[in-house]
Protein backbone atom coordinates (compact mmCIF):
# COMPACT_ATOMS: atom_id res chain seq x y z
CA UNK A 1 0.00 0.00 0.00
CA UNK A 2 1.68 3.29 -0.58
CA UNK A 3 2.06 5.62 1.77
CA UNK A 4 -2.00 7.32 2.60
CA UNK A 5 -1.99 11.24 1.64
CA UNK A 6 -2.76 13.92 4.87
CA UNK A 7 -6.41 13.97 4.65
CA UNK A 8 -6.59 9.73 4.35
CA UNK A 9 -4.85 10.23 7.51
CA UNK A 10 -6.99 12.34 9.45
CA UNK A 11 -10.22 10.52 10.44
CA UNK A 12 -8.14 6.94 11.35
CA UNK A 13 -6.10 9.78 13.34
CA UNK A 14 -9.36 11.12 15.12
CA UNK A 15 -10.65 7.91 15.54
CA UNK A 16 -7.35 6.87 17.58
CA UNK A 17 -7.89 9.69 19.93
CA UNK A 18 -11.79 8.98 20.64
CA UNK A 19 -10.91 7.85 24.10
CA UNK A 20 -10.20 11.26 25.49
CA UNK A 21 -6.52 10.38 26.71
CA UNK A 22 -3.52 12.43 25.67
CA UNK A 23 -1.00 11.21 22.58
CA UNK A 24 2.60 12.17 21.38
CA UNK A 25 2.96 12.63 18.38
CA UNK A 26 5.04 9.31 18.55
CA UNK A 27 2.54 7.45 19.50
CA UNK A 28 -0.08 8.73 16.89
CA UNK A 29 2.52 7.73 14.22
CA UNK A 30 3.54 4.10 15.57
CA UNK A 31 -0.17 3.46 16.11
CA UNK A 32 -1.57 4.88 12.42
CA UNK A 33 1.63 2.95 10.56
CA UNK A 34 0.44 -0.25 11.77
CA UNK A 35 -3.53 0.54 10.91
CA UNK A 36 -2.12 1.49 7.59
CA UNK A 37 -0.20 -1.71 7.29
CA UNK A 38 3.09 0.72 6.36
CA UNK A 39 6.29 -1.64 5.86
CA UNK A 40 9.50 -0.42 7.76
CA UNK A 41 11.09 0.71 4.12
CA UNK A 42 7.61 2.81 3.98
CA UNK A 43 8.25 4.38 7.46
CA UNK A 44 11.95 5.00 6.71
CA UNK A 45 10.75 7.03 3.38
CA UNK A 46 12.45 10.24 3.79
CA UNK A 47 10.77 14.06 1.92
CA UNK A 48 13.15 14.58 -0.67
CA UNK A 49 14.84 17.24 1.64
CA UNK A 50 15.88 14.55 3.35
CA UNK A 51 15.18 16.04 6.53
CA UNK A 52 12.14 14.36 7.77
CA UNK A 53 9.97 10.67 7.34
CA UNK A 54 7.05 11.10 4.53
CA UNK A 55 4.30 9.78 6.40
CA UNK A 56 5.88 11.74 9.62
CA UNK A 57 5.11 14.69 7.54
CA UNK A 58 1.96 14.12 6.79
CA UNK A 59 0.67 12.53 9.88
CA UNK A 60 1.89 16.24 11.01
CA UNK A 61 -0.51 18.49 8.22
CA UNK A 62 -3.40 16.01 9.51
CA UNK A 63 -3.24 17.01 12.97
CA UNK A 64 -2.55 20.52 12.16
CA UNK A 65 -5.58 20.63 9.98
CA UNK A 66 -7.43 19.20 12.53
CA UNK A 67 -6.37 21.37 15.24
CA UNK A 68 -6.92 24.52 13.02
CA UNK A 69 -10.87 23.58 13.10
CA UNK A 70 -10.54 22.50 16.93
CA UNK A 71 -10.93 19.15 16.50
CA UNK A 72 -7.58 18.57 18.79
CA UNK A 73 -5.94 20.71 21.08
CA UNK A 74 -2.38 20.66 22.51
CA UNK A 75 -1.74 20.06 25.70
CA UNK A 76 1.97 20.48 25.77
CA UNK A 77 4.74 20.26 23.43
CA UNK A 78 4.49 17.94 21.25
CA UNK A 79 0.76 16.63 23.02
CA UNK A 80 -2.40 16.69 22.27
CA UNK A 81 -6.08 15.04 22.77
CA UNK A 82 -9.69 15.39 21.06
CA UNK A 83 -11.91 18.21 21.89
CA UNK A 84 -15.70 17.74 22.47
CA UNK A 85 -15.27 18.93 18.82
CA UNK A 86 -13.98 16.38 17.57
CA UNK A 87 -15.88 14.02 19.73
CA UNK A 88 -19.01 15.51 18.71
CA UNK A 89 -17.55 15.16 14.72
CA UNK A 90 -17.16 11.77 15.46
CA UNK A 91 -20.92 11.07 16.37
CA UNK A 92 -21.65 12.19 12.98
CA UNK A 93 -20.06 9.13 12.24
CA UNK A 94 -18.68 10.87 8.59
CA UNK A 95 -17.23 8.30 5.85
CA UNK A 96 -13.86 10.94 5.66
CA UNK A 97 -12.76 13.93 6.77
CA UNK A 98 -10.84 16.19 4.59
CA UNK A 99 -9.77 19.89 4.25
CA UNK A 100 -13.54 20.49 2.58
CA UNK A 101 -14.70 19.13 5.75
CA UNK A 102 -12.94 21.29 7.73
CA UNK A 103 -14.02 24.15 6.29
CA UNK A 104 -16.87 24.28 8.26
CA UNK A 105 -15.06 24.94 11.06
Amino acid sequence: MPIPDFQSIMLPLLKLCDDGKEYTNREAIEALSQDFGLTEDEQKELLPSGQQCVFDNRVAWARAHMKMARLFENTRRGVFRITERGLDVLKQNPTEINLRFLRQF
